[in-house]
């Protein structure tokens, strides 16, 4: 199976503008999802390249030395940049990760997890989830408070078939004093913004127009589930340091907060392994 990792790169962020610029602990968001995707790359035989409509972001992709195409600004999503970015790289692909440019804390196993997954399963979509640990869901809530439109949630069956994604906390849980006293993990599950597409459902998704749905909650994936095709909500272990992408200033702080909290994993070499087993960390 041919894998392109492809990681979308948008100057534009309404929320945080030239977001794949931004420094953490020194180092740009871009810069550390292009370190993923290598490592990634390297243990799965997948090349990888940066989709950009930013000239001043190509400038920055050829300073760190990573392969990148420009796009088109208007694209709406960075479903439709991966589809754009296979296209004007020339390259052949059966299945295209989209490797989100503002999620720096992805391990690579996560992306090995989604290509293992569509190698032995049936899908159009692929996508990881995290069964949130009850400390790790009180940081969530606490952080919604914040940033409700930051983290997001997926119910699904338990074979890993996805039922629906949101920004707000599903499922609502009754009963929740003796669930927790029952289990060390929650019922939600935290989704990763992190996709692997078969080529020809990227397409058929290029080709549709945004769901109703998939407006409302600001969610691409949705528009997979609208129009009945198949995602697979791919369990894996949460990692070390654990938050969804960075969508505001509040997201960046917190990212801070996590590398002075438990060190960067920029500096750590690769690993194949799952994180602290259960905490979730934060959103």
């Amino acid at each position: 199976m041919r894998t392109l990792i492809v990681i979308p790169a948008r100057h534009g962020s309404t929320r945080l503008p030239g977001k794949p610029l931004l420094r953490l602990n020194g180092r740009s968001l871009l810069e550390r999802v292009v370190r993923i995707a290598a490592q990634a790359g390297a243990a799965a035989g997948a090349a990888h390249l940066v989709a950009t409509d930013s000239e001043e972001i190509l400038d920055h992709c050829r300073a760190i030395g990573v392969d990148a195409v420009m796009t088109a600004p208007q694209l709406a999503s960075g479903t439709d940049r991966a589809l754009a970015a296979l296209e004007a790289s020339g390259q052949e692909a059966d299945f295209i990760i989209n490797l989100q440019g503002d999620a720096p804390f992805t391990p690579p196993h996560h992306v090995a997890a989604l290509i293992e997954a569509a190698g032995a399963q049936d899908g159009d979509l692929f996508t990881p989830v995290i069964a949130l640990s009850w400390p790790a869901l009180d940081e969530l809530r606490a952080h919604k408070q914040k940033a409700p439109f930051s983290g997001t949630t997926c119910l699904r069956s338990a074979d890993g078939r996805a039922y629906w994604f949101s920004k707000t906390i599903v499922p609502a849980i009754r009963g929740e004093a003796d669930l927790r006293r029952q289990s060390g993990l929650s019922p939600v599950f935290r989704h990763i913004g992190l996709y692997g597409y078969r080529l020809d459902a990227l397409k058929r998704f290029a080709a549709l127009p945004p769901g109703h749905y998939e407006r409302l909650e600001g969610l691409e994936q949705l528009r997979f589930l609208e129009n009945g095709m198949s995602v697979r909500a791919v369990e894996v272990a949460p990692p070390r340091l654990s938050m969804s992408g960075i969508d505001t200033p509040a997201d960046l702080e917190l990212a801070e907060k996590l590398i002075a909290r438990h060190g960067d994993p920029f500096d750590a070499p690769a690993s194949g392994e799952g994180g602290d087993g259960g905490e979730g960390g934060a959103p």
